[in-house]
């Protein structure tokens, strides 16, 4: 094959001319559809050479100014068009002809389930015309859709609706302007028989807002929440950073075949269903939040992402890491601020840690790309958004908002740069923020090694500090700030008066001191303890690190009982159940040895559990066992079948130790009341979901699960009792009623594959095997394709890292066929796969088997060749 083209940050030059206004009229039709394209170019050089981005476009003519061009005229490539500029200011005329029902990728414009949509971002556009398909070419777009009227009840485009009528008897047409220039990656249309759902929303300065919800005609009874989540974050988000929305119109349409969780083109923005559609029935309290934070996140773009756009690609985390740190606050403030922030720094630890060790590893602003699809990922997004946190932990609420005003001042219309917005804060609270420039171009996750020293003849405590990153060893130093607090041993608070040369270390914000680690290595000195204190480090996760200390398991248990910061109360048991899983990894190796409950974690379990007064959702995260990730990010090589067998040992000793505890708490929660989304309501059935699990490993756990899937009353509960029965025989019965009663409703029934992908019972290969040939399961459906392969691969460890490969073997069959029909899901199945250095043999070598399998395929997309090559790049 063709080895494909990287791209680089340092060879972006600006576009010498500029494209002000396009008129686009689509002719829609399923197998040819006619897009004509009418470009004004200004600020061109006569006799300049232009080049236009295409691909799979068939071209039918070409006119300039009025005057068709013959073929001798312009250069016709795979991948675009060249032509010569006549003179400075001229109009561009493109006819293209496309075929939206056998574009099984989804970019550009395609036709699914009777309904037609685009996705252009990141370089889908190219896919519908020839055009400079880059984010920094900002214009107005017009856009006329022509149609039938049989099967597209609604004609939607971005902007506002200016006109609309009949074309003739079968025809009809809807015409829609944008007044905001925007980037070609933000253009959406979307075609359809489609129900709407219409509500208004006031602004503060008293503009009417009208709120449209397209779905398709069976699901209008799922919308409710969708709605009420829209309006929610527009009142948030005038409140929190003053920011109004800016159109007449704010329309979601949610469509079921869709590679992303949805798309904020500007006044249209297109999402996966999965996150519009829920009912109590039909979702769980996951769903419901997942829904609450993507509307609300599509939302906040308009503003930091849409009014203020990206460069290029390189930039992307300048929109994403941003708009991720801004619908967070919002969920947190929706719900709950303390469980929002460590199921964040979960997700982050469990997944985006394990990102920045592996082959694909790169800064938030990476250096370069072959394929920009495969940088859409958790570094870009979360780890920016810890980025973005940063800074409002440095310059607190109001230092934050008076950066986001300057910023908004300065690039309202325009596309710009990370640095434009680290300037931006900077000079807004006239502050030198140059050091934060580390943090977006350093791939890997820094390590913060802190040793304690307590000194009674002086009273003096003093902690030396290294930062270290194995990625770049060689890089400066990054500004780090860690959260810090002293207790004394009895739970009071201990005075943090730091040795004059250390102060200016030593920052005070809004969520208490925070250490400011600039340097490799640093000491902090404290002085008049009377007593050896217990220290409270990285309080709020203040900085995306792994932190390593001395702490004795005397003092995490203090921290997990008393300390007033929620995640350090929740780490510190998490670092106890961390210990404790390891000492029976050490156990299980040793095989003579038996597996037992640390007895500092223990404690802390029986403490958690008595403490009536806790919050029931830290509760549940407290007494829930590190992810099975994060303990194999522990080791290297990772020992596979001994973490297993440790991890199913301990939470057995957990089921049986407080078996009293969980029926007692199980008993408690288990009431019959109707379905509320509200903190209180998910933080009771969380704890519920954690007793059941524990209770589901004693001998009687399968038979209270089948009590409660009989019982329940809402999808939360009914998955939870599928969950627990999911690895045990008992589970075939409810499992075909569950199939029967919703096997019409899409997005439930990829919850029914994807409880089966990640079951243990029988053999766990020849079980997706049966789900990827059965009726319902379709290659072409990316969320069907995630509920099985992507579920197997990430979640079934049991099943994935099969000692003989086999499923590994799996995987790579998949991938294979999938890239044939969409390489994006392709290239996201590969990410388990690129883990295989750190696996011992015989796994390493059968993972790179199905890798270099992978490689020598003849016909292989850029998407998955630039995450295989990598990955068997050498060291």
């Amino acid at each position: 094959m063709t080895k494909p083209i990287e791209h680089f940050l340092s060879d972006y030059q600006p576009l010498p001319f500029a494209i002000t206004t396009v008129d686009l009229t689509f002719e829609l039709d399923p197998e040819a559809t006619i897009v004509t394209s009418v470009m004004r170019f200004e600020s061109a050089q006569a006799g300049q050479s232009i080049s236009l981005d295409g691909q799979d476009l068939t071209l039918v003519s070409l006119s300039l100014d009025g005057v068709a061009l013959s073929a001798a005229d312009y250069a016709l490539s795979e991948t675009g068009l060249r032509f010569t500029a006549p003179k400075p200011v001229f109009e561009l005329t493109v006819v293209t002809e496309i075929a939206p029902q056998a574009n099984t990728e989804l970019e550009g414009l395609y036709r699914s389930g009777g309904n037609y949509c685009t996705q252009c971002e990141a370089e889908g556009f190219r896919r519908i015309t020839y055009f400079p398909d880059r984010p920094d070419l900002l214009a107005v777009y017009t856009t006329r859709i022509v149609a039938p009227k049989e099967g597209n009840r609604f004609l939607l485009a971005n902007g506002d609706l200016v006109e609309q009528g009949e074309v003739n008897a079968t025809h009809h047409f809807a015409v829609w302007h944008d007044p905001f220039p925007k980037p070609s990656y933000l253009f959406a249309l979307v075609a359809g028989y489609l129900e709407r759902i219409r509500d208004t929303f006031v602004t503060r300065s008293g503009r009417t807002i009208t709120l449209d919800l397209f779905v398709e005609p069976q699901n209008k009874d799922q919308c409710d929440h969708a709605m009420a989540s829209l309006k929610k974050a527009m009142a948030w988000d005038e409140r929190r950073f003053g920011l109004e929305y800016d159109l007449d119109t704010y329309m979601i349409v949610a469509v079921d075949d869709f590679n992303m969780g949805a798309m904020e083109n500007k006044g249209l923005n297109i999402f996966n269903s999965k996150f519009v559609l829920a009912r109590p029935d039909t979702a769980t309290d996951t769903d419901f939040e997942g829904i609450e934070s993507v509307i609300a996140h599509e939302y906040f773009h308009n503003w930091t992402g849409n009014r203020v756009t990206c460069r290029d690609w390189f930039q992307l985390t300048l929109k994403e890491g941003l708009t991720v740190f801004r619908d967070q606050l919002f969920t947190a403030d929706m719900l709950s601020p303390a469980t929002k922030r460590i199921e964040d720094v979960k997700r982050l630890r469990s997944h985006q840690f394990v990102e920045d060790a592996g082959p694909m590893a790169h800064p938030i602003q990476p250096q370069s790309y072959i394929e920009m699809n495969n940088f859409y990922t958790l570094t870009v997004y979360e780890k920016g958004a810890e980025v973005v946190r940063l800074y409002h932990t440095l310059l607190g609420e109001e230092g934050f908002q008076k950066g986001m005003r300057l910023y908004f001042e300065r690039f309202d219309g325009q596309a710009v740069t990370v640095q434009d917005f680290r300037q931006a804060m900077a000079d807004a609270n006239d502050v030198d923020l140059s050091a934060m420039h580390q943090w977006y171009v350093q791939a890997g996750t820094p390590r913060v090694q802190v040793e304690t020293r307590y000194h009674p003849e002086t009273q003096q405590l003093t902690l030396f500090w290294t930062q270290s990153n194995p990625k770049s060893d060689s890089q400066p130093p990054l500004p780090i700030p860690v959260g810090l607090k002293l207790w004394y041993p009895d739970g009071q608070p201990a005075p943090m008066q730091p040795l004059a040369e250390c102060r200016e270390a030593l920052l005070e914000t809004e969520k208490g001191p925070v250490f400011l680690l600039d340097r490799h290595q640093q000491t902090l000195v404290f002085e008049g303890l009377t007593q050896k204190p217990v220290v409270s480090m990285l309080r709020d996760f203040s900085a995306p690190v792994i932190l390593s200390t001395e702490q004795s398991d005397e003092a995490l248990s203090r921290l997990a009982r008393f300390d007033d910061d929620p995640f350090v109360r929740w780490e510190s048991i998490q670092t106890l159940a961390l210990k404790t899983l390891m000492a029976a990894v050490d156990a299980v190796q040793a095989d003579d040895t038996p597996v037992i409950l640390q007895p500092a974690y223990e404690q802390g379990v029986a403490e958690v559990l008595a403490q009536v007064s806790l919050d029931k959702g830290l509760k549940a995260l407290a007494l829930t066992l590190p992810d099975l990730d994060y303990v194999c990010e522990q080791y290297d090589p990772v020992p596979v079948d001994a973490i297993w067998q440790a991890y199913q040992k301990v939470e057995q000793r957990l089921a049986e130790r407080f078996e009293s505890d969980w029926r007692a708490l199980f008993d408690q929660l288990d009431e019959s009341v109707p379905y509320a989304y509200d903190a209180q309501a998910i933080a009771r059935r969380k704890l519920k979901q954690v007793c059941l699990h524990y209770l589901s490993c004693l001998p009687d756990g399968p038979d209270v699960a089948s009590q409660l899937f009989d019982q329940a009353g809402n999808m939360t509960d009914t998955l939870a009792a599928l969950q627990a029965l999911n690895h045990y025989p008992q589970r075939a019965q409810p499992m075909q009623a569950f199939y029967e009663r919703w096997r019409h409703e899409p997005l439930v029934l990829d919850k029914w594959f994807a409880l089966q992908a990640r079951s243990r019972h029988g053999d766990a290969i020849d079980n997706v095997r049966a789900l990827l040939a059965h009726p319902d399961f379709h290659y072409q459906t990316p969320n069907r394709v995630r509920s099985v392969l992507g579920v197997f691969a990430r979640q079934n460890f049991f099943g994935f890292h099969a000692s003989d490969g086999r499923g590994y073997r799996l995987l790579g069959e998949q991938i294979q066929k999938l890239d044939r029909i969409n390489p994006q899901i392709a290239a996201r199945l590969t990410a388990p796969l690129t883990q295989w250095r750190r696996l011992a043999p015989p796994r390493n070598t059968a993972m790179q088997g199905v890798l270099t399998d992978l490689l020598a395929q003849e016909r292989l997309s850029s998407d998955v060749y630039e995450i295989v090559s990598k990955s068997l790049a050498p060291v």
